[in-house]
């Protein structure tokens, strides 16, 4: 059986619409599938509808921002499966809150080298629950002032050494994780680096983690070979997913490229009917 568990619609910062998405994944073959826009559940609950009209097997999903102070990075945490996502509407709102803010600064300054406003940018982002990088891209490329490649402006703008990329507002992944656990879902670390191997993963793993994404278009098979190692040594789940952002992707990204199997689909229901019971 198919099964992405991580993609992105227009609802976040994606190009294509929960219907397109859910058209692409049944011309696919796909026979499951899990939106995770970007700290809200409004495309999967969307998705929920047209699958059962479809016949497109949906889990409930959604990408939650943090930042740990503690270590000092940015983390996302895949939310899948749970019962009670207004437990977890605080936590969005918090974060989408500290996007916007930052998001907004960001085209303050970028205003300054290109011409483009707030206004343009909030054109671009209609039909979104916030504002994105991809929408101040977009606004840039219809200024006419840069070739139309998304992935080469946006490494351009938004490398290292931009200074763009602050610690933004968003919640400790300590509160993410265990609002995640009190409204029934499971908690699975969202495209892990090399560099957390050391601090990071064993800091999550504290903190009630319930899995890894190790199937990734960023993560190599060797690396994957290695979070397979950790994942059986602590009892996490592993999952995996194309990261399916449509045209706003840095390179070729087809929904289902990278995908969870039926076995570990199997072994996320058992361990969330484990948390249920011991609830």
């Amino acid at each position: 059986m198919s099964t992405d568990l991580h993609c992105h619609t227009k609802i976040s910062d994606g190009s294509a619409s929960v219907e397109e998405l859910i058209f692409i994944a049944r011309r696919m073959g796909i026979k499951s599938l899990s939106i995770t826009d970007h700290d809200t559940f409004a495309g999967a609950k969307r998705a929920i509808v047209l699958g059962r009209r479809y016949g497109l097997n949906i889990i409930l999903g959604a990408e939650i921002s943090s930042f740990s102070k503690n270590i000092q990075k940015e983390l996302h945490i895949l939310c899948y499966m749970c019962d009670k996502t207004d437990r977890l509407e605080g936590i969005c709102l918090k974060n989408n809150k500290a996007r916007k803010k930052l998001n907004t600064k960001i085209i303050e300054e970028i205003s300054n080298h290109y011409p483009i406003s707030l206004d343009t940018v909030l054109n671009k982002s209609r039909g979104s629950s916030n504002i994105f990088k991809n929408h101040i891209i977009q606004a840039i490329m219809d200024s006419g002032c840069v070739m139309p490649i998304y992935s080469i402006i946006y490494k351009k703008i938004f490398n290292d050494n931009s200074g763009f990329e602050v610690n933004t507002e968003y919640c400790e992944p300590e509160e993410v994780i265990s609002q995640i656990h009190q409204a029934g879902g499971l908690a699975i670390l969202a495209h892990p680096k090399e560099s957390d191997l050391k601090d990071t993963i064993p800091y999550l793993i504290g903190l009630g983690i319930d899995g890894l994404e190790i199937y990734h278009p960023s993560i190599s098979p060797k690396f994957a070979e290695e979070l397979s190692k950790i994942t059986k040594k602590y009892g996490l789940l592993t999952t995996g997913g194309s990261d399916f952002h449509g045209m706003y992707s840095f390179a070729s990204r087809c929904l289902n490229s990278f995908s969870t199997s039926e076995s570990e689909i199997k072994k996320m229901i058992s361990k969330k009917l484990k948390m249920k019971r011991g609830a």
